[in-house]
């Protein structure tokens, strides 16, 4: 994954397939149900971009963030990796999608986005 990511790169997206609907707890925005589908996830980092794109990969890791409860589900596998040198909320704002859970990933976003995951079908 080092290899991948050139130094402008600050923003990833992470493709997603949820092979069954799934109710999940994530963090403190509650409960949810998550219909069967494809997801995208738009994320960033400022520092380290390659190590948070591993951080979300890997199965052994504390749930933090909001992306790491669904991750976490095994019915969940990201499928492809996206990475940016645009701002994380650009990105997110050109990628279709219905939003699922309101704020996911975007307790921060100051542009209005909604949610930084999406579910494209």
């Amino acid at each position: 994954m080092d290899d991948a990511i050139h130094s402008a790169a600050r923003t990833y997206a992470l493709h997603i397939v949820l092979a069954r609907r799934q109710h999940l707890t994530v963090g403190r925005l509650g409960d949810f149900t998550f219909p069967a589908g494809r997801y995208i996830y738009t994320g960033s980092a400022r520092k380290n971009l390659a190590a948070r794109v591993k951080r979300h990969l890997s199965t052994d890791k504390k749930l933090r963030w909001h992306i790491d409860y669904l991750l976490a589900s095994p019915s969940a596998s990201v499928v492809l990796v996206q990475l940016f040198d645009k701002d994380e909320c650009l990105v997110n704002q050109h990628h279709g999608g219905v939003v699922v859970v309101p704020r996911f990933g975007a307790s921060d976003c100051r542009q209005g986005c909604g949610s930084h995951l999406k579910r494209l079908s």
